[in-house]
């Protein structure tokens, strides 16, 4: 049982080519955490300034602890949110499973 966030920026106009790669940077510290399962940067096909994160974790605690780190903290808040139209973050708990 994992713990998935989904981010969905959308840049300001022509600022998708300065996020990207502080995200591929942002991706490759967050990869090298503890609990970090996975961190997947795609950017819109239709739509180059969309740009969606798939993080998965494993546990809450961890996704907790990601967003305390000195990469998080500079990168994303310092960086990329400032360059960004707008920003939603979806965090996602694992739905019990149902007995058939």
């Amino acid at each position: 049982m994992t713990y998935v966030v989904v981010a969905r920026y959308r840049t300001k106009q022509g600022e998708e080519n300065t996020v990207l790669p502080l995200l591929d940077t942002m991706a490759a510290a967050s990869r090298k955490e503890p609990g970090n399962l996975a961190y997947r940067v795609h950017q819109g096909t239709e739509d180059p300034r969309a740009i969606v994160l798939y993080e998965e974790y494993a546990s809450e605690a961890d996704f907790t602890t990601h967003c305390a780190t000195a990469h998080f903290q500079e990168i994303v808040l310092g960086k990329v949110v400032p360059l960004l139209e707008s920003r939603d973050v979806l965090r996602c708990a694992p739905r019990p499973e149902v007995a058939a």
